[in-house]
C-alpha cells in the first residue's frame, strides 16, 4: 500500500463527507494504492452512519466515547493493523475540516519517496475561499507565548519571532524545511513513525503533532512543507463547538509538552508569561462586559477557563 488515510471525526458530519469525498478523488487522481479510515469519537450528528451508507470503501471505526485527537488516531493505526498486516509506505493524518485539491497526496508522496531524509511532510493549506494561511511552524518559543496574549503588529505575528515562515516559501513552489507542519495535513514516513513512535495520548487535543514531530527530527529525520501540494482547511470547525474549553485543553498541552521537550528554566519562565498574559484576558474580558460586548454567563465562563488554566 502507498497510503494509509487517518481521519479523527467529531460532530463535522457534512464536513467529513466533503473530505472523504476528496481524499479518495485524491487517491485515484494520483493512482495511489490506498486506504482511508475514519475513527469516530462519538458524534452525535449521525457521522458514522453518514460514512457507512454513502463510503462503503472507507473503514469506519466508531468509538462510543471522545478519545480526542492522538487517541483516535492511534486506535485508527491499530485498527488497520498499521506494523503488522497493514505496511503503507506513508501515513496521512488528516483533518475532516480538509478538502484534498488535485494531486496534492501524490505530490506529498512523491517528495516522501524521493526524499530519504525527509520523515515527515506537510501540504500549502488555504482557506475555503483560497486565502494563505500559514501551515508550518517552528516549535513554540517564549515569545510565541507572549503574542498568544499580547495584541501586536500583524507584521510581528507573521514572523519569524512568531514561529510563521515567510510567505515567500509557499510562493517559490519549492519544499522547505520546517519544525512542524499544522496537524491538518501531516503525512509521515512508515518507517520514520515505526521508530518514534505513534501519537502521545496524553494530549487530548493540540500539540500532538508538535510533540510528534519533535520526536522525529530529534531521531534525525527531516520535516518539510511541501507548497505544491494543496489542501483546503476550513479551521477549527470542531474545536469551535467548546472555545472556552479548547482555550483550556490549548495550554494543558502546552505546558505538558514543555515538561517533555523543554528545560526547567523554560517551563519557570513559560509559566510566569501565562499568568500574566491571563489576568490581562481577565481584564479584556471584564472591560469586554462592561461595553455590552460579551454576558455575564459568558464573561463567567471565559474566567473560570481562565482560573483553570493558572491551576495547571
Amino acid at each position: 500500500m502507498d497510503l494509509l488515510v487517518i481521519t479523527v471525526s467529531y460532530n463535522t458530519r457534512d464536513l467529513l463527507a466533503d473530505c472523504l469525498a476528496s481524499a479518495l478523488a485524491g487517491l485515484k487522481c494520483s493512482g495511489l494504492q490506498g486506504q482511508v479510515c475514519v475513527v469516530d469519537n462519538a458524534s452525535a450528528d449521525g457521522s458514522a452512519d453518514m460514512v457507512r451508507q454513502r463510503f462503503p470503501s472507507v473503514v469506519l471505526v466508531a468509538h462510543d466515547e471522545n478519545l480526542g485527537f492522538a487517541a483516535g488516531n492511534n486506535l485508527g493505526l491499530r485498527a488497520m493493523g498499521f506494523g503488522s498486516e497493514v505496511r503503507p509506505r506513508h501515513v496521512l493524518f488528516l483533518n475532516p475540516d480538509t478538502r484534498v485539491v488535485g494531486d496534492a497526496l501524490g505530490v506529498l508522496v512523491r517528495f516522501l519517496d524521493e526524499t530519504a531524509p525527509a520523515g515527515a511532510a506537510g501540504a500549502r493549506l488555504v482557506h475555503g475561499d483560497g486565502r494563505f494561511q500559514h501551515s508550518a511552524f517552528a516549535f513554540p518559543g517564549l515569545a510565541q507565548i507572549l503574542f498568544d496574549f499580547c495584541p501586536l503588529h500583524h507584521r510581528l505575528l507573521n514572523s519569524r519571532l512568531n514561529g510563521r515562515y515567510p510567505r515567500t516559501l509557499y510562493e517559490a513552489g519549492r519544499p522547505f524545511p520546517v519544525d512542524h507542519p499544522l496537524g491538518a495535513a501531516l503525512m509521515v514516513r512508515s518507517e520514520a513513525l515505526e521508530q518514534v513512535g505513534s501519537f502521545d495520548e496524553r494530549y487530548f487535543m493540540y500539540c500532538e503533532e508538535i510533540d510528534l514531530c519533535r520526536r522525529i527530527k530529534k531521531a534525525g529525520w527531516e520535516i518539510c512543507c511541501v507548497p505544491a501540494a494543496e489542501i483546503v482547511h476550513l479551521v477549527g470547525q470542531s474545536t469551535q463547538q467548546f472555545r472556552d474549553a479548547m482555550f483550556v485543553a490549548l495550554w494543558r498541552s502546552r505546558f505538558l509538552m514543555f515538561e517533555t521537550h523543554e528545560s526547567r528554566a523554560f517551563r519557570w519562565c513559560a509559566r510566569r508569561l501565562v499568568r500574566v498574559g491571563l489576568r490581562a484576558e481577565a481584564q479584556r474580558a471584564r472591560a469586554a462586559h462592561r461595553r455590552g460586548e460579551i454576558g455575564a454567563d459568558q464573561l463567567a465562563q471565559k474566567l473560570a477557563a481562565f482560573r483553570e488554566v493558572a491551576a495547571l
